[in-house]
Order: structure tokens, then sequence, then C-alpha cells
């Protein structure tokens, strides 16, 4: 019997007519897009027909890719596949959070809505930028970040692959000195740096909001950006803390697959999660579901 993670994807992975054939013909996914056309008018109608740009502004990206990603989920739960943990990028983790019962999906919402807005905020106060480092070990990475200032690795992907964030000023410098050392920068068309300093007051201002609506134990395992590990001690802050600190999502896809996790989905738009997963371990037992003909391939896969 396969061991199951669920991982949710995050900002960036969002395109336009994402989650449109599981709103068609899944009751359970429909039942999510409800609910947040209930508490933010206009959502679904966003993910089916948006325009890329009005996709990318994070405080419409945030409940776009939250709202995908758990009615998907929804959706392989409904079918019978049933997750033995879940992990989420960056903002996934508070899909993978509510999917875990840590909040309702009515909570769940209302917590992406102030986290977007809070980071839009942040980031047009303390304006950034992000991009993916390749072909260099994570030491080289930090190393380099040091010797240029106010850059920070904060997004720890996958071998090979390390997201960096900083002064937008900085970045061309950061590039040339990536270049010298034989690896190669992308710069990523995101709208702040975040999971840097630069989210310090996001981050401080979202935790009474999760502690105002209170967080309950996960019915599975939820492992956190933060640590690597699966949710304890004071979950609010840990969930607050993630905006401004680097997510470790090699180590936890590693330490999952030492836990006896076997098999790995990732729920939400792309395919950006299944892609790290190959890159560490190429395997390793991966899917990818964001239309309903994946989902009927993994679900027939697995039975």
């Amino acid at each position: 019997m396969a061991k199951i993670a669920f991982l949710f994807a995050g900002q960036g992975a969002q395109y336009p007519g994402m989650g449109r054939d599981f709103y068609e013909t899944n009751e359970a996914a429909q039942r999510v897009f409800e609910i947040a056309d209930q508490l933010r008018p206009g959502t679904s109608a966003q993910c089916f027909a948006g325009s890329k740009e009005e996709m990318a502004i994070t405080k419409n990206t945030q409940p776009l890719v939250f709202t995908v990603d758990l009615a998907i989920a929804e959706a392989l739960r409904s079918r019978g596949v049933k997750a033995d943990a879940v992990a989420g990028f960056s903002l996934g983790e508070l899909a993978a959070l509510t999917f875990a019962g840590a909040f309702t999906k009515e909570q769940g919402f209302a917590l992406v809505q102030k986290r977007a807005a809070l980071m839009q905020k942040a980031a047009e106060e303390h304006p950034g930028k992000m991009a993916a480092v390749l072909k260099l070990p994570f030491e080289k990475v930090e190393e380099i970040c040091a010797q240029v200032g106010e850059m920070y690795p904060v997004n720890y992907n996958c071998p090979g692959q390390v997201s960096v964030a900083g002064a937008a000023d900085r970045m061309d410098e950061l590039v040339s000195r990536v270049k010298e050392a034989k690896g190669r920068a992308v710069v990523l068309a995101v709208g702040g740096g975040f999971h840097s300093p630069y989210m310090q007051e996001a981050a401080q201002a979202f935790l009474p909001e999760i502690q105002a609506v209170g967080m309950q134990e996960p019915r599975v395992p939820v492992y956190a950006n933060r640590t690597a590990k699966p949710y304890a001690g004071d979950m609010a802050a840990l969930l607050a803390d993630q905006i401004q600190s680097p997510v470790l999502w090699q180590k936890t896809l590693e330490t999952m697959m030492e836990s006896g996790i076997d098999t790995m989905i990732e729920v939400g738009p792309g395919k950006t999660l299944y892609g790290f997963v190959q890159r560490l371990a190429p395997d390793f037992t991966v899917f990818h579901c964001d239309t309903v003909q994946s989902l009927n391939e993994i679900v027939e896969t697995l039975a």
C-alpha cells in the first residue's frame, strides 16, 4: 500500500484557466470554488478567465492558487486517494494546513487574503527582486549573496537550484557573480523579495491574524517550510515566521522520504514541485495533478 504525500503548489504556478475542469466535473472541487466566491466574489472567474498579468498581482495570486490547490486536493480525496502527510511550497503551506484540518476552508481562505494583502504591502514599501540560481551548490550561492550584500538565499528547492531575494539594485551584480562562478541566474517575475527580511513587517502583522482565528491540530502531519519537520509547538508563530524565512524544500522532501513516504502528488497548477522531486530522486514515484485527466490517471495507477 502506497504511503502518499500531497505537495501543494505555491505562488508563481498560476495560469489562466486553472481549475476549470475540476469545477465542471467534481462536486468536492466545486464546493471549494463556491466558498471562495462567497468570501471573495469573482475568484472562480479570475481562475478561469483572468489574464496572466491580473493573476500575477500578489493580492490576486495567493487566493487564486490557494483555491485551486485546495479544490484539487479535495477532488483527489473524493476519488479515494488518501494523504498520509502533506506539505506546501510557501503559499501552498496554508492550503496544506487547511486541507489537513488546522483551519476550516472559510478560515483558510480568509487568512490567505490577509497574507496576500500584507505581503503586497511589504513588497510595495520595501521593493525587492528574486532570481532562481541554477547549477551551483547551495554553499556557493550563500557565499555570493554575502559578497553582494542585501541578497538572501530563500528557497532551497532541489540540488542545483536555489532562489534568492533581496535589493532590486543589487540583482545585476548577483547575476554577474553567478555567471562568473559558472552558474546561471534567472530573474523571476514576482512582486517582491519574498521569504527574506524584506517581509518582516508582513510576518509580524500576520501572527495576530492567525491567533485570532486559532489553529487546530492537523489530522495528518504537515511538514513546515521553516523547519522541514511536522508542525508542532507554537504553530501560529511557525506559520507567520514562514513569510520572512527560507523555504527548506529539499530538506522537507528528504525528511518525508525518510519517514516512509514512497509516493508524492503535486496538487495545484503546474508541475514545479513534481520537477523538484524528480531532480532530487529520479526514481521516486511522483505525480502532478492539475487536470481532471491527470487525476483519472493517478486514481487508475494507484488502484
